[in-house]
């Protein structure tokens, strides 16, 4: 069966996700992170593509990102890709991949989903048993909403106006929300939409995204078609 080819809708939020062959780390130290975010603060500019929240992990990244147009993301996932592996392959003496297949995306409706992946994102390193909240991992833009620091690589998203009137009011709320977290059925909509490529929406929106595209937003009905009745005359 043919691969469906990837959704990628300009100005719409896009919930991205790379991982490690094999789930291996590709990222062992600070200065590895460093160099991440340093290389993802570039290649976003140079391709157009606005980041609203990431966590790297040792064996996986997440990043929020909107593109100017169709190709930007992608053109920008392999640029981060394709000078990242070549910088870690030289430092460690390795060769091969570092990347387990094609990253994952999914096509969000900011009302609706925006907010809820931010803390999915900011829950991702205490998920993956690292840290005991969200707080205390360093690598993710969960200090930059919360205001403890202005990050170069966050380009706010615009649904955190939502959540109060003043910077204080919002990163107040914000943290809030994280502390509260996500309920179960939140984090699996959110990560089957991920795995899967389907957006991740209300039937207006992927109604919106299927006039923007040729490309099928929803999986078939199982079993085989039916047949039609051969005529009797």
């Amino acid at each position: 069966m043919a691969r469906l080819a990837r959704l990628s809708v300009p100005g719409e939020v896009h919930h991205v996700r790379v991982q490690g062959n094999n789930l291996q780390s590709f990222a062992l130290c600070d200065e590895d992170f460093e160099f991440l975010h340093a290389l993802w603060l570039r290649e976003s500019k140079r391709y157009a593509v606005m980041v609203h929240a990431y966590v790297f992990l040792p064996q996986a990244a997440h990043v929020l990102l909107t593109p100017k147009d169709a190709h930007a993301m992608t053109l920008c996932m392999q640029a981060v890709g394709r000078v990242y592996v070549a910088w870690f392959n030289k430092k460690y003496a390795r060769s091969g991949t570092l990347w387990q297949g094609r990253f994952r995306s999914t096509v969000l409706e900011s009302e609706t989903w925006l907010l809820p992946s931010l803390v999915y994102v900011d829950w991702a390193a205490v998920r993956a048993g690292l840290v005991e909240t969200p707080e205390d991992y360093r690598w993710s833009s969960h200090a930059h909403y919360v205001g403890r620091l202005r990050d170069p690589l966050i380009d706010s998203a615009q649904g955190i106006w939502r959540l109060g009137n003043t910077p204080f009011a919002r990163e107040s709320q914000y943290a809030e929300m994280v502390q509260q977290g996500l309920s179960s059925a939140q984090v699996v909509q959110i990560t089957q939409a991920l795995e899967s490529g389907w957006p991740l929406g209300g039937l207006e929106f992927v109604a919106k995204l299927q006039s923007q595209t040729d490309r099928r937003l929803s999986p078939k009905r199982p079993g085989r078609p039916k047949k039609q009745q051969e005529s009797m005359s």
